[in-house]
């Protein structure tokens, strides 16, 4: 089998091109906001005996709320692009693709929920290596991607295991700005329409008003999707593949539609933004884990728990699995204990 080789990250320069338009748009917007609203409102062209002291207090908070969210927002976006989302490791037996087709709990112990029909392990073809679980071959990146989200060619990048935490953030920041933007400016909107107001600003706050309308309503949408998403603690892939009609579709969902996935809302946000609160919404403390193994509620230690706290458990649907093998001694053992 011929192995795909993996593409040098950043080799295509044309695929920069809607890198280069949102950060366009991002820096219209920010000079816009700033020339037509955010200045204006300081007032420091205007005598101190003759300024608004309210609506100058207003600036400021405005101002220093946005250049927060603003600064967040870049630096997610920055770290969305160069952070790698994660790939299967190379030279690990454990992923190394081997053509007897084995069965998934013959090789470690591997407690992985998704195979084959036949009861084998996922592989590439491209990439010569099994897959792990939530992993998928990316065509564009042309390597293999651990919890594959999506391709998105507006941060260059796949969104997977280790960047989706940032992408989120993106998504979450922008809306935050987009929404300020389009309601502290509605004031400038107002005043813009005074017969003394210059063409040109008439038309670049409404150019302002329009933009940060139309993309806040998009992203607003696109964000509370992935709310949802994360909550449901499902990839955009496995929605597409779950729940949209599609031929021959591989269903890993038990019989009432939750993920196997599914450990509740807050193991679920825990899994996107991390474990620690406090740093959920700062581009900081990624989640835990290595993209290669997930607890899921058919794990051993999730029955116990669920056993224990009297939780009803996820079942998840029938495998055709092989036996797991046990050396003699052990298997001799185990059965000597069980008596």
């Amino acid at each position: 089998m011929q192995h795909g080789g993996k593409q040098e990250r950043f080799g295509e320069r044309a695929k920069f091109l809607p890198v280069a338009f949102l950060c366009s748009t991002i820096t219209s917007l920010y000079v816009l906001f700033m020339v037509y609203h955010g200045i204006p409102m300081l007032q420091w062209d205007v005598p101190e005996n003759r300024r608004d002291d309210d609506k100058r207090s207003r600036g400021f908070i405005q101002l220093i709320f946005f250049h927060i969210v603003t600064v967040l927002l870049v630096i997610c976006y920055i770290r969305s692009i160069l952070e790698h989302p994660g790939t299967i490791p190379d030279n690990d037996p454990a992923w190394e693709y081997r053509s007897d087709g084995r069965g998934i709990d013959h090789v470690g112990g591997l407690n992985l929920q998704e195979q084959k029909k036949s009861g084998e392990r996922r592989h590439c073809k491209w990439c010569g290596k099994y897959k792990p679980d939530r992993c998928h071959h990316c065509r564009v990146c042309r390597t293999c991607i651990l919890k594959m989200d999506h391709h998105c060619p507006w941060i260059y990048n796949c969104v997977g295991f280790s960047n989706y935490k940032y992408f989120f953030l993106v998504l979450l920041y922008s809306v935050i700005d987009l929404h300020l933007i389009a309601w502290s400016m509605s004031e400038s909107v107002i005043r813009s329409w005074d017969v003394n107001t210059s063409f040109t600003t008439m038309f670049f706050v409404l150019f302002a008003e329009t933009l940060s309308i139309f993309l806040g309503g998009l992203i607003t949408s696109f964000f509370f999707f992935h709310v949802w998403l994360m909550l449901q603690s499902m990839t955009t892939i496995e929605f597409c593949e779950k729940k949209m009609p599609k031929k021959e579709a591989k269903n890993h969902d038990d019989g009432d539609g939750t993920s196997v996935y599914d450990l509740g809302p807050l193991r679920n946000v825990q899994g996107v933004l991390g474990p620690n609160p406090l740093f959920w919404f700062l581009p900081m403390a990624p989640p835990e884990g290595d993209g290669l193994h997930y607890i899921t509620s058919t794990t051993p230690l999730m029955k116990d728990m669920e056993g224990g706290r009297g939780i009803r458990r996820i079942s998840h649907q029938k495998q055709n699995r092989m036996p797991r093998q046990y050396p003699d001694g052990l298997k001799a053992a185990g059965s000597a204990g069980s008596m």
